[in-house]
């Protein structure tokens, strides 16, 4: 790796576990320095720090509530002051809250716009004046398939996923002249505590539809970012990179 990639800081949101976690792990053996940060995991990302720390890198946990502007903004300032300017910005925080739109209430689809869209947003704005200075930047959004393809009884955290997806394109026309590419990652079915739960018959149902017949790994999706974060990604900016398996093909 590079003396640029070791020196490079990372910031991970919702990186405590699954593919926030996998994706910081990644980062640091890529030679990043991650903020690991978390909501109320701070056990599970103190264990990310640790293994990252055991394997040679350099990582720090960061509680916050992305959903509440005044928390984006001490996070930054908190990343900041212990690692210096943040390089690689990695929006993954995210919730759910499903039912059918018809039962939905106020407070369920304000909780995911918040948490997964208008979070990234806030950390995208505050990371942007550092990046365009430094002429070097990268920004990626964790979307989702059904971002672009829609589900039912996912009204909020489809519309969230879709708006990152439209974040992305916009902030990329805004600022990639300036050497700061903003992309984003559209999962689909991954493994993860959610699917370990499902019966095997809803199991089968789900794999019938994925053409690569598994499951994706955590892994799949970091390595995917990972190469959106790094120098061999410099002319991508403004693209969805879809890691489905090949479920949704336009």
């Amino acid at each position: 790796m590079s003396d640029a990639t070791m020196q490079r800081i990372a910031l991970v949101t919702g990186s405590s576990r699954g593919l926030g976690r996998a994706t910081a792990i990644e980062l640091a053996q890529r030679g990043h320095t991650v903020a690991v940060h978390y909501a109320r995991g701070e056990d599970a990302a103190n264990e990310v720090v640790e293994a990252i720390t055991a394997a040679g890198g350099r990582a720090a946990a960061f509680g916050a509530d992305v959903a509440d502007t005044a928390a984006c903004t001490t996070l930054l300032e908190q990343v900041t002051e212990t690692f210096g300017p943040i390089d690689v910005l990695v929006n993954n925080a995210g919730i759910t809250r499903d039912t059918l739109a018809m039962r939905m209430k106020d407070d369920d689809w304000d909780a995911v716009l918040n948490t997964n869209l208008s979070s990234a947003f806030r950390l995208a704005r505050g990371v942007l004046r550092s990046m365009l200075k430094a002429r070097w930047g990268r920004i990626v959004n964790v979307a989702s398939v059904v971002g672009l393809m829609g589900n039912a009884g996912q009204a909020n955290y489809v519309a969230s996923k879709a708006g990152l997806i439209g974040l992305t394109k916009t902030l990329a026309r805004e600022v990639s002249s300036r050497g700061v590419t903003v992309n984003a990652v559209a999962p689909g079915f991954i493994a993860s505590d959610m699917t370990a739960g499902l019966d095997d018959a809803l199991k089968e149902r789900y794999l019938a539809q994925i053409p690569a017949g598994r499951f994706g790994e955590p892994e799949d999706v970091a390595k995917a970012v990972a190469f959106l974060a790094s120098d061999d990604a410099s002319y991508v900016t403004g693209q969805t990179l879809v890691i489905d398996g090949g479920l949704w093909m336009p």
